[in-house]
Formats: structure tokens, C-alpha cells, sequence
């Protein structure tokens, strides 16, 4: 039981510190590496997402960028051309980026293992062609420049990339605390049973099609939110932002750190994140090189970093 206890509470304590650890380094920092943390703390939401659909439903999907993307332009848009404030672009972004997930789940859900993978992605195609064709609202692949970031009553600009990244840092721990609660809740633990055995949860009387169908929808809701903070980051929204590459990194961040603890893809999230920059610089096939990386975790960690770190340690 200490044992249990000690390996759950392993990864909460590895997130803590390295939370801790880039706030009180971030001061220093010059403005790349600085700008590249800001983006960890962006991507970890988003992977953080995922993971309550691949780690605790076990539910792969190759189109989670598609509510990353839409909750983005829901921001460049309103944001743009409405001048809309930082509640109205936060609520519509999320709002939209869950309403699209709940569509697309009624859709999903009704399949399973590779046919479910295979419909994210077909669902995610649709959300990228119409960003990429539908010019006169997404401007296509011009994509959409501009994008102011918030104003909040703080004393300082979020302008500025030190204050803008402590603002990342706490939408960070926020979701990941929120994320957190779900997870322990009944409700996250009937979702690991769900992972385990489906067959099994139905004998219980559980009904598996909704547990399934919320567990998408609100993975969805905090892609958005992550779509939300990296188009006020980024000022530019683009097809990039809903292509399949953006899903592929994305399931990537979460297989490296180790499913089912939100801690890793985090972490995973940093580490694909640098490792992209960094190994850009030198080539142009950065792809092949996450491609490999990959394909060493599938062989050598199966469960990803912080999954190896465990089994180790037992």
C-alpha cells in the first residue's frame, strides 16, 4: 500500500518541482529559451488533454489538434475583428473547441481501436480544410496576423514575455490541478476501468458509451483552452494549428512521458517541444528524428518515461 501510495504521488511531486523549478528560473532566462518554456507550459495543456483520452479511457485519436485549432481561431477571430476582451475570446474558445468535440464524439465513439483512430483523423482532415479553404473567414493558409494579447487588470503587460509566461505557467497548474481532481475523482477511476476492460465495466451496470462520450467532450474543452493561450502567445493562427502533424506531436508528448499520469505528457510536452527547436536548426527533416524518437519509446518504454521510472523503482 506505501508502495501504491508512493508511486502515485512520484509524479505529482516530479510536476510540482519542475513547475517550481521554471518560475524561479524563468527571471533569468534570455528571451529564446524563455519563449520556449512558454510554449512548453502551452503544449503541456494540450497533452494534458489527451492523456484523459489515451492514458485513462485508452482512446489513440489523431485529431485532437482539430479542438486545439478551432478554439485558436475562435480567438484570432473575435479578437481581431471584434476587439473582444479576454473573457469573451477565453468562454467562446473553449466553448467552441467543446461543442466540437461533443459533435465529433457522437461521431467517434461508436468505434473503437483502429477505426476510432482512423475517424479522428478523418474528422480532424474536415476541421483543416475548412481552415484552409474557408478564406473568407480563416483567411486561409495567410492565416490570421495580429492577435493582440490580453489586457488584465495586473501590474504588469502581458506584452511582455516574462509576465506573459507566468501567465502560461498558472493556466498550466490550473488545468493540470482541474485535471487532477477529474482524474481521482469516481468518474476518472470508472474511466481506468473502462481502459482496462470495457466488457467488464458493462457487467457492473456502467454505462461505458457515456463514460467514453464525456471523457472525449472534455478532452476537447481543454484542447480548446490550450488552443485558447497559445493563439494570445503565438498572435498568428493558421492551418498549422489543426493539421495532423500538430495531433501526431501531440500523441507523441504523451506516449514519451507516460500515459495515465498527466504529469509525464506534460513533461513529454517540454521535452518534444525543445527537442523540435533545437534539432530544426540542424535539419529539415526534424519529422524523421521525432519519428525515431517514437519509435524508441514504443520499443524501449512502452509506458513512457515516467512509466519506466516506475517499474524501476518496484
Amino acid at each position: 500500500m506505501t508502495s501504491a501510495i508512493g508511486g502515485a504521488r512520484r509524479p505529482i511531486l516530479l510536476g510540482v518541482a519542475a513547475l517550481a523549478g521554471a518560475a524561479a528560473v524563468a527571471p533569468s532566462l534570455p528571451s529564446y529559451p524563455l519563449t520556449l518554456l512558454t510554449q512548453a507550459a502551452i503544449m503541456a495543456v494540450l497533452a494534458m488533454s489527451l492523456d484523459i483520452l489515451l492514458g485513462y479511457t485508452g482512446l489513440p485519436s489523431l485529431g485532437h489538434a482539430a479542438y486545439f485549432g478551432t478554439a485558436a481561431y475562435a480567438v484570432g477571430i473575435l479578437a481581431t475583428e471584434r476587439q473582444a476582451g479576454f473573457v469573451i475570446c477565453l468562454v467562446a474558445g473553449v466553448l467552441l473547441a467543446t461543442a466540437t468535440a461533443a459533435l465529433f464524439g457522437l461521431i467517434a465513439i461508436r468505434a473503437s481501436g483502429t477505426y476510432f483512430l482512423m475517424i479522428t483523423l478523418a474528422l480532424g482532415m474536415v476541421v483543416w480544410g475548412l481552415a484552409f479553404r474557408w478564406v473568407s473567414l480563416t483567411k486561409g493558409d495567410n492565416g490570421i496576423a495580429g492577435v493582440p494579447r490580453p489586457e488584465l487588470p495586473l501590474p504588469w503587460s502581458l506584452s511582455a514575455p516574462l509576465p506573459f509566461f507566468y501567465f502560461a505557467l498558472v493556466a498550466t497548474a490550473l488545468a493540470w490541478a482541474a485535471l487532477g481532481v477529474l482524474a481521482r475523482s469516481p468518474f476518472g477511476l470508472t474511466l481506468k476501468g473502462i481502459r482496462e476492460s470495457e466488457t467488464r465495466m458493462r457487467a457492473l451496470g456502467y454505462d461505458v458509451w457515456l463514460h467514453k462520450y464525456l471523457a472525449f467532450v472534455i478532452a476537447g474543452g481543454f484542447a480548446g483552452f490550450a488552443g485558447v493561450l497559445w493563439a494570445w502567445y503565438n498572435g498568428f493562427v493558421s492551418p498549422v494549428d489543426v493539421q495532423l502533424v500538430t495531433s501526431v506531436e501531440t500523441l507523441l508528448m504523451v506516449a514519451l512521458g507516460g500515459p495515465g499520469t498527466l504529469a509525464g505528457p506534460a513533461l513529454g510536452a517540454a521535452a518534444i517541444v525543445f527537442l523540435k527547436n533545437f534539432v530544426s536548426v540542424y535539419t529539415k527533416r526534424w519529422l524523421l528524428i521525432l519519428g525515431a524518437v517514437y519509435i524508441g519509446v514504443i520499443l524501449f518504454a512502452p509506458r513512457g518515461v515516467l512509466g519506466a521510472l516506475r517499474s524501476t523503482k518496484h
